[in-house]
């Protein structure tokens, strides 16, 4: 097993539709290959699939090894780039040592974990029993692991292959949760003397609510809404606002429709504003891009009332990093994601936004805080899919073979870490209590957006890891 190997199985992935809730071809071909192998495989009520590799001669006293990864993909792409991610493959390229989707996700988050455990399941490294288990669903609500039943696999020791900075190696992890919003509202008669005016904010580079929110990213939304709460003076009525994707992803892009007085005095206006922001932002999002024009677009307007508590809220919601850990330097402790806001059902605009904290109680006034500034705005509130942290043990034993591995195979100690992204580990914790984890992976950048890359050289150091781990643990 080497990395072109893992490489190939990749390839292969990257051609199957796999979006989180539509996982069923990608459940399908490992069925499939375990089949074909001669492999024994468990597909458990919801899709969960566990292929069972049985241990090499002479190493059938070694403990039961769970290798885990999940199933599904954020699937993003750039506006105007037209991909239908339930039946095109993944366009790549091959860029300066990087393995590059230039319009959309890549999906090595986490179809390269899954690519491992193929490419092991199929070689002659010797091992002990393996249980390679892919869960679903895990960047919405991490239903697999959320769901999985007890005994779906018996290992007491799990690499996750989830983690995305090679020569780290992951201990811990932040909890989550899911704060949704709802704003009911009527359509009234436009003032039909007012110009029809578009304003997109674009351009925004993005990326992982958890792993990329200390990094200053612009988030488009609210960069709409800062302009917008300053216009509520010059008086201006709402038709449409569409903004954001996913909850575990930073808004790249936000526009709206309006009717207003003056359209040339507002385009100006936010010409204005925008070559402000640009200033703001132009080290961590040089692309961003404020774009205005006429629209044709003659809907009825959300009535004033509800337009101006929905703009100062937007305008008003935490966004960002709250408090940083006070026990590992530079790691994020808490934090808070303005990640949607939509209109796709008529009389209901929702928001979507996600919160992380590695204590649960900072999590929980996270909640309440954002909770708190749409509830005093009237609108309507609910958490879903809460899921807990992973707390570090730094006693583990696969912690050790890790670290001893790698200092044997590159001459050089790994970090030691936790990371702010949720993982499945602490789902898993609940279920199996007792279990060992450790979490590793090769160098992925810009996940959860278009121009999502994964680092080829930090494949072959991430392949070389798991090889000496699997083949030396005991």
């Amino acid at each position: 097993m080497d990395s072109k190997s893992v490489l190939e199985h990749f390839r292969v992935i990257t051609t199957i539709p796999r979006e989180s809730g539509h996982e069923e071809p990608m459940t399908k071909y490992l069925v499939d290959f375990a089949a074909s192998r001669g492999l024994e495989c468990k597909v458990d009520e919801i899709g969960n699939v566990n292929i069972i590799k049985q241990a090499s001669a002479g190493k059938e006293n070694v403990p039961t090894l769970v290798l885990q990864a999940h199933q599904d993909m954020v699937c993003e792409k750039n506006s105007g780039v037209q991909h239908d991610f339930a039946k095109d493959p993944i366009h790549y390229i091959i860029e300066n040592g990087w393995m590059v989707a230039p319009d959309t996700t890549l999906g090595a988050d986490d179809g390269i974990g899954i690519a491992a455990c193929l490419a092991l399941l199929e070689s002659d490294v010797p091992s002990g029993r393996l249980e390679c288990v892919f869960t679903i669903s895990e960047e919405t609500g991490m239903d697999g692991a959320e769901f999985m039943k007890e005994g779906f696999f018996t290992g007491k020791t799990l690499i996750n292959l989830d983690s995305e900075d090679e020569g780290q190696l992951f201990i811990g992890c932040a909890g989550g949760v899911n704060t949704l919003i709802e704003f009911p509202y009527e359509t009234v008669s436009p003032t039909q003397s007012y110009d029809k005016v578009s304003l997109k904010v674009c351009g925004g580079i993005g990326g992982h609510s958890g792993d990329d929110i200390n990094k200053g990213r612009a988030n488009t939304i609210q960069i709409l809404a800062r302009f917008l709460y300053t216009e509520l003076e010059h008086g201006f009525e709402l038709m449409m606002i569409h903004g954001g994707n996913k909850p575990n992803a930073i808004a790249r892009e936000c526009e709206c429709a309006i009717r207003v007085p003056d359209g040339k005095a507002t385009i100006e206006r936010f010409e204005a504003f925008g070559r402000e922001v640009k200033e703001e932002f132009r080290v961590t999002d040089p692309g961003l891009q404020f774009k205005s024009c006429g629209t044709g677009l003659n809907e009825k307007v959300v009535e004033a009332d509800v337009t101006k508590r929905l703009i100062t809220s937007l305008f008003t919601c935490p966004h960002g990093v709250f408090a940083m850990s006070q026990d590992i330097p530079g790691l994020v402790e808490t934090s808070t994601n303005l990640a949607s806001v939509r209109m796709t059902e008529k009389g209901i605009i929702r928001i979507g936004t996600s919160q992380r904290s590695s204590t649960l109680s900072e999590r929980i006034m996270m909640q309440n805080k954002v909770a708190a500034n749409f509830l005093a705005a009237g609108a309507n509130v609910e958490h879903k899919f809460p899921y807990p942290g992973w707390k570090p043990n730094v006693k583990s034993n696969i912690l050790k073979v890790c670290v001893d591995s790698y200092k044997k195979l590159f001459n050089q100690e790994p970090l030691v870490l936790a990371i702010h992204a949720g993982l499945e580990c602490g789902l898993f914790l609940d279920k199996f209590p007792g279990l060992d984890m450790i979490s590793f992976g090769p160098t992925l950048r810009g996940v959860h957006a278009p121009g999502e890359r994964m680092e080829i050289a930090s494949l072959d150091k991430f392949v070389d890891l798991l090889v000496d781990v699997v083949s030396n643990f005991a």
